[in-house]
């Protein structure tokens, strides 16, 4: 018996050394915080200077895409279906907050929302199928302003009355475009930063909504809430910190197991991290500008893995697991 714990031990042991990072070799350099995984063959990532990125086949061969007439654009966030429909969000003040959609595998690509509002900076998507989806800028007079489309081509300015008040200073971080996440087939979750940490949800799409608080640091225009996933209904994890402050590691990982109606404060991440993701139900993964970290007991314990500067992480299992970051960064991470 002690012989085979201890051959378990090691086994278990190897197989976390041996999961690592591999950087892709991407003619690119911009810096990329959008990333959309379809599947072990499709993924997409958007970043500065108009540009978005391809591959099906799983990374052995990438394109770069030029989005005409949005050099100076800066895609923070990126849904996609399948290797040819995907949707991209850009941030700004004014008309460079924009949502364009190509369907043809980015050989083209329709703009279907142009802000308006003075007062209006998006931070990201989320949809629930490819026709279903909501778009979030920071508050504006008071509330979070959000747009939405039901069919998949045009965007209206969503009803918010019934949603709580953002505080003085509580904005949101367009640092990977998880700010903003779907879930299920008409939940939603909405989370903060700056002078409060908190965590908006929906269950209908976005007609009501409720809010909780959380124990994150706040309190300054770099700490908060960054990224949130869930791993199902009722169990999530959110992940931030202080982007001013890359390794400092203060309240900056909670977990839920009600659905986001209270979160309890975790430990373990080597620093800020502004992306988070489920690659089963019990390991996650974690990035930021410092560096990543995984856990493969649901939270309890974590391991650091590098202190590359990332932004994003997603996963669709553990065939397809990537993260994007600064300089043209798109790494592909293999767990045995």
């Amino acid at each position: 018996m002690k012989t085979f714990i201890f051959f378990t031990a090691l086994l278990f042991f190897v197989s976390t050394i041996t999961a690592q990072w591999q950087k892709q070799n991407i003619d690119t350099k911009a810096s990329f915080r959008g990333l959309a995984v379809v599947n072990s063959n499709v993924v997409w990532a958007s970043g500065t200077g108009g540009t978005v990125l391809r591959t099906v086949d799983g990374g052995k061969n990438w394109q770069v895409l030029k989005v005409p007439d949005a050099e100076k654009l800066d895609f923070r966030d990126i849904e996609a279906f399948d290797a040819e429909t995907a949707y991209i969000l850009s941030i700004g003040e004014g008309e460079n907050s924009r949502i364009y959609k190509t369907a043809d595998g980015g050989k083209t690509w329709k703009l279907q929302f142009k802000n308006t509002n003075p007062k209006a900076f998006f931070d990201a998507l989320a949809f629930w199928d490819t026709k279903n989806g909501m778009a979030m800028s920071d508050p504006v007079d008071g509330k979070y302003l959000l747009v939405k489309t039901t069919d998949g081509e045009t965007w209206s300015v969503a009803e918010n009355a019934q949603m709580p008040n953002a505080k003085d200073g509580e904005a949101a971080f367009a640092a990977s475009g998880t700010c903003l996440l779907s879930n299920g087939k008409n939940n939603v979750f909405l989370i903060s930063g700056g002078n409060d940490a908190r965590v908006f949800r929906s269950e209908n799409r976005g007609a009501n909504w409720t809010v909780s608080d959380t124990p994150f640091v706040k309190g300054t225009a770099g700490s908060g809430i960054f990224s949130i996933a869930m791993r199902d209904a009722k169990t999530g994890v959110i992940v931030g910190g202080n982007y001013e402050k890359p390794n400092d590691i203060t309240n900056n990982l909670a977990f839920t197991t009600d659905g986001g109606k209270s979160w309890n404060l975790s430990k373990g991440l080597n620093g800020y991290r502004s992306g988070v993701t489920y690659i089963d139900k019990k390991t996650i993964l974690a990035v930021g500008s410092s560096g990543s970290d995984i856990s493969t007991d649901s939270g309890k314990t974590w391991k650091n893995l590098d202190k590359e500067n990332y932004n994003a992480v997603q996963s669709k299992g553990k065939n397809a697991i990537w993260a994007v970051g600064a300089g043209g960064l798109v790494s592909k991470f293999t767990l045995k």
